[in-house]
């Protein structure tokens, strides 16, 4: 039997930083992380970029270096977690293969929602979510080829670029009826799609796929408007899950994503939970919930690993936050943007220039934030909001014109 003393399932970000703060915090402890794909930890958000061409899949590799993991005495197993066994602290591997473990930390991510759909079985209907996906989907989506984009989310929006890029017709298909709308308000979500659509994209809103049919070697999708079309490629990206199901049955406390306290530990002894698994502590409503985002993984990780080492570390929780690039206009949403109850909001709209500012506020201060078009100020409303600072006679001023946001940042912490 192997045995490490810590042991990390998955190989995504919060694993990494993980692997590599145990690695800085205890110099002798032995360290293994269990990959089920047989290669070199990678980002899922590079994968975009490899489908474009701008990185090869060496790019998207987490570390560069090819000895990395060797060079800080990591182990790495390529292997598929069967189970848990908690009570003698051991993980079954489905080849039959145990690794004891002193301290455990589940990082196993998510994995892409598949709607229970006619048709998505069928070859030529993906996901993006691992390389093999990225390779299926390049052989495809060349110039001129026709596709279909099941989902308009954060993900969706991510992807439709790269394959906007690669020359293809592209209509994308969104049950919504707007674009984003889990970090977007209908202003916002309108905005993005006249945007897509002034690039030469077909957006469909409120709209739903109904099946999928084999078409020859082509696809033909059916949608539930009764309009169909004959395309290359299907692509699915209607959300994402937690990967849980293999420790649903060993007393883990599990909703969204597996439970976790400030020190990131479940409610079993010596387990950790990190990343888009793990139901951590929300910066702006102090309640659990999972934020499945690079960076919120990336500090998860970090924050678990100090305390399996025995460095007591209390997480604030992370903040609701995404970045996005679609087709080259940026938007963002920070923390509690959809405002609350007894708060205030302020909007400056610039349509024609695809600009837009939505401010909300609790008191004076500011706890959420949507902007379309407008880059400068993303990490200055980051700053207000983590801060909690109290905005004083500036917010009146913001209230009038939410584009001030940079003055009052110095103004409130330059004094």
């Amino acid at each position: 039997m192997k045995q490490a003393d810590y042991v990390i399932i998955g190989a995504g970000p919060a694993a990494v930083a993980a692997a590599e703060t145990l690695r800085s915090s205890d110099i002798n402890g032995s360290i293994a992380i269990i990959s089920r794909e047989n290669i070199s930890p990678y980002s899922r958000m590079a994968l975009p970029y490899f489908l474009t061409g701008q990185i090869s899949q060496k790019g998207t590799y987490l570390r560069k270096s090819s000895d990395h993991y060797k060079q800080q005495n990591i182990t790495l197993y390529h292997a598929t977690v069967a189970g848990i066994d908690a009570q003698n602290k051991q993980v079954a591997l489905e080849s039959g293969g145990r690794i004891s473990y002193g301290k455990l930390l589940i990082a196993t991510g998510a994995s892409p929602i598949k709607p229970p759909l006619p048709g998505l079985d069928l070859p030529g209907v993906h996901h993006c979510w691992t390389l093999n996906d990225a390779k299926a989907i390049a052989e495809r989506a060349g110039d001129g080829a026709n596709i279909v984009l099941m989902g308009a989310g954060f993900i969706g929006c991510i992807i439709l670029e790269a394959l906007m890029s690669r020359g293809a017709s592209l209509t994308v298909v969104e049950a919504e009826d707007r674009m984003v709308p889990r970090m977007m308000d209908d202003v916002a979500g309108n905005m993005l799609k006249s945007w897509c659509e002034h690039k030469g994209m077909t957006i469909l809103t409120s709209t739903r796929v109904a099946s999928v049919a084999d078409a020859g070697g082509k696809l033909d999708v059916t949608l539930d408007s009764g309009d169909s079309d004959i395309v290359d490629l299907v692509v699915v990206a209607t959300g994402v899950k937690a990967n849980v199901d293999f420790a649903s049955d060993m007393g883990l406390e599990i909703e969204e994503g597996i439970k976790i306290d400030q020190h990131m530990q479940t409610n079993l002894p010596d387990i950790y939970a990190a990343g888009d698994c793990a139901q951590g502590r929300d910066f702006s409503t102090g309640l659990w919930s999972v934020h499945a985002i690079q960076p919120t993984a990336t500090e998860h990780g970090h924050i678990a690993a100090l305390n399996m080492s025995g460095r007591k570390a209390a997480y604030k929780g992370s903040l609701n936050m995404n970045v996005l690039d679609t087709a080259g206009l940026i938007s963002s949403s920070f923390g509690q943007w959809q405002g609350v109850e007894g708060g205030d909001s302020a909007q400056s709209i610039d349509a024609e220039r695809y600009r837009y500012t939505n401010l909300a506020f609790e008191g004076d201060r500011l706890i959420g934030a949507l902007t379309i078009g407008r880059t400068q100020n993303i990490g200055i409303l980051r700053g207000l909001i983590q801060s909690r600072t109290k905005l004083g006679v500036w917010k009146t001023r913001l209230m009038k014109n939410p584009n001030r946001i940079a003055e009052s940042y110095i103004a409130n912490t330059h004094m």
